[in-house]
């Protein structure tokens, strides 16, 4: 498995509040508007899952599999040719100053990871800097 992890991220958020928002995923339905239509079509939420269809992958899910309160919501993937774990981890530094990093583990066969993997760092990196700046509004 190959690990990826984003840049550590602040929110000007306390670190309770932003586990709440990301432990139950119907609240990333506020968040649509940050995600790019033109990669990410048919989003839909449930409390535990997110899915959506992803070019060119297909329709895929999202959903938590594991929450440690307050600190991380570690999610699995369903219907993607490889297998593949995203965790959040929060650390709150003071009241109202959490830092936020998500890491990647996907099992891309070796043929593969010099295509793919540039791609996964750089989305890795990308979504939590959407997700930041999501959350800090």
């Amino acid at each position: 498995m190959s690990t990826y992890e984003s840049k550590q991220k602040q929110i000007l958020k306390p670190q309770e509040q932003i586990f709440g928002l990301l432990s139950d995923l119907t609240h990333l339905e506020n968040f649509k508007q940050h995600i790019p239509a033109d990669k990410v079509k048919d989003l839909e939420f449930t409390a535990d899952t997110a899915s959506a269809t992803i070019d060119p992958i297909g329709k895929v899910t999202f959903r938590i599999v594991d929450r440690d309160p307050y600190k991380t919501v570690k999610f699995g993937a369903d219907n993607l040719p490889i297998q593949f774990n995203l965790w959040i981890q929060l650390v709150g530094v003071s009241d109202n100053d959490t830092r936020m990093k998500i890491t990647v583990k996907a099992d891309i066969p070796l043929m593969f990871k010099p295509m793919i993997g540039n791609k996964l760092e750089q989305g890795v990196e990308q979504m939590a800097e959407m997700l930041a700046t999501a959350l800090n509004r």
